[in-house]
């Protein structure tokens, strides 16, 4: 007679029992912080901390990405838990003592305690395989700070790295300093945003300050071109379906007596639809270049798509929120009311196959929510308290995909 299955409680206390593992590893990766695609002594790493574990291992081809299969004692279908693994281009002034001894580079946005906790969840796994019926897909992603790390991992194959089961459900989990501490935030549908980048340059004809008659001066039409956007966002984007267009970059000129040839824009569009993101793009476009037509001046526009709308599958966010009331209790289970406005490139994998993306919540012990610095800054600083829950949580989330 095999043992019983593993409850929630049973889970949750295996997952603190080991934090300490979980900590340390967070923070050996904490002090050396890593920026984009090629992470060769974070993947070091991680497959360190892989080595002991009964795993399959596969590093990337064109990036430093680590995929991990671990195997159940049945057949079944195969479930992916991702992990990201890159810094950001900021210097720490947070204090710690094991902050980031890479001047330039830190982790702001938390990917070091994902990797430590995929880790743990991981050896959970493991321990647990005989419970399991089909296959766990460790993916741990480099390149996800706007460098399209989880595409080309999918473009080599990550869905499919058991042929004989392809991936058919994921989940990824996303820690926040602005969340109450222990809480688990997620909705069905749009989780977070799109994220498009444009640029602009407005072409004038330079001359001397004194006589801008003699000159076409780009500068009045950039500013008109700003306030416009601006309107345009209040006026014509639905409130049900919205969209942000931020200007966050303006450079025209050298002096202060000379007329500029050019002034050059560029910013952000973020939008919750693959409409509204075609409809948003094309309106900049044209507000753009008629307001610049209108001045007798061109106006060249260009546009980079950024990553896709990160869209939770209804069933799996549900799962999400019954798996955290049963290891943590109805309050810490939270339904979002609204999506985020930032954006993921998970969202690449969700397009392929069912899943979601859920925040676990890290505010700092004594620190409003509200006022926290938050991912990306500085001075940013996650509560290590809910580490294990959110082990327990990856774990929990494969163990029910692979229940049999």
């Amino acid at each position: 007679m095999g043992r019983m299955p593993t409850s929630a409680g049973e889970l949750l206390s295996a997952a603190y029992n080991d934090a300490d593992r979980t900590i340390d590893l967070r923070r050996r990766l904490h002090r050396r912080p890593e920026i984009g695609l090629h992470l060769p002594r974070t993947q070091e790493l991680v497959l360190e901390a892989f080595a002991d574990l009964p795993v399959e291992l596969t590093t990337g081809v064109s990036t430093s990405s680590v995929v991990a299969v671990l195997r159940g004692a049945r057949p079944g279908p195969t479930y992916l838990l991702r992990g990201d693994m890159d810094g950001l281009p900021v210097h720490e002034d947070t204090g710690l003592a094991f902050a980031s001894e890479h001047p330039g580079a830190m982790h702001a946005c938390g990917h070091d305690t994902h990797v430590a906790m995929l880790l743990g969840a991981a050896r959970l796994l493991a321990e647990r395989r005989d419970e399991l019926a089909g296959q766990v897909v460790f993916m741990v992603q480099p390149g996800e700070e706007g460098f399209h790390g989880a595409r080309y991992m999918l473009e080599e194959g990550l869905l499919d790295v058991v042929p004989e089961a392809p991936v058919s459900g994921a989940f990824a989990l996303h820690i926040s300093s602005t969340l109450p501490s222990g809480s688990v935030n997620v909705r069905p549908g749009p989780m977070m945003a799109a994220a498009d980048q444009w640029r602009m340059t407005v072409h004038g004809r330079g001359g001397h300050a004194s006589d801008p008659s003699a000159a076409a001066d780009p500068i009045p039409v950039a500013a008109e071109i700003v306030l416009a956007l601006q309107s345009m966002v209040t006026r014509r984007v639905d409130v049900f379906d919205p969209a942000v267009v931020t200007v966050a970059h303006i450079e025209a000129g050298s002096t202060n007596n000379v007329i500029p040839d050019t002034a050059f824009m560029e910013g952000t569009i973020r939008t919750l639809s693959a409409e509204r993101r075609a409809d948003v793009v094309a309106s900049v476009r044209r507000v753009a270049t008629h307001i610049g037509a209108a001045h007798g001046l061109e106006v060249e526009f260009e546009h980079e798509e950024g990553y896709p709308v990160t869209v939770n599958d209804p069933g799996a966010a549900a799962a999400v929120l019954d798996a955290t009331r049963e290891l943590l209790g109805e309050r810490a289970s939270v339904l979002s009311p609204a999506p985020l406005m930032g954006a993921e490139d998970f969202s690449y994998v969700l397009q392929r196959v069912p899943g979601a993306m859920a925040w676990l919540g890290a505010c700092p012990p004594g620190v409003d929510p509200a006022t926290a610095p938050a991912n990306h800054s500085n001075l940013v600083v996650f509560d290590e308290e809910p580490l294990p829950a959110g082990v327990a949580l990856y774990a929990s989330m494969a163990m029910r995909a692979l229940a049999g």
